[in-house]
């Protein structure tokens, strides 16, 4: 299974983020601009939490394997690795939700004299914020699923020659 790249995220959040700028641009040119709705920032703080516990249950179950604790609950590797999958899926949309409504949110910060407009920026605000916590709280799940490198590996030329 591959690692997430950072790289790859930040380029769908700029990517979705310009996009939608200049969707917002158009479409208010055209009439109303659709609304941010305030479920947006909940849902993937939800997300972000459930990540986030999930990882941080599995370290600790992974811990008291490792000390070979008597009462230690092991770990199934399918559920991690679905876990992992999970967490990975999650933070790649949470990239595009999170630029769409980071595009939206510049847009929207030329008229915050109005007061819905003034709003939607703020829900736009807070889903960035909330979509950065669900791509953190993936990658700590995935660094916490990581294996730990083997040495087997990069020594099969001298085991095989013995």
């Amino acid at each position: 299974m591959r690692e997430l790249r950072i790289r790859l995220l930040a380029g769908v959040f700029v990517v979705a983020g310009i996009l939608s700028w200049a969707g917002a641009r158009l479409w208010n040119s055209i009439g109303t601009l659709p609304s941010v709705p305030l479920a947006a920032p909940i849902v993937l703080a939800v997300i972000a939490v459930i990540l986030l516990a999930t990882a941080l249950s599995l370290r600790a179950r992974l811990k008291a394997q490792r000390e070979r604790r008597p009462e230690a609950k092991g770990v199934d590797p399918l559920m991690a690795a679905r876990a992992v999958v999970f967490g990975q899926a999650s933070a790649l949309v949470a990239a595009l939700v999170a630029g769409m409504y980071g595009g939206t949110g510049v847009f929207l910060l030329e008229s915050l004299d109005i007061p819905a407009r003034r709003d939607q920026a703020i829900y736009a605000g807070f889903s960035v914020v909330a979509g950065i916590s669900v791509i953190a709280a993936a990658i700590f799940l995935e660094r916490v699923c990581k294996l730990p490198e083997d040495d087997d590996d990069h020594n099969t030329g001298a085991a095989s020659a013995a």
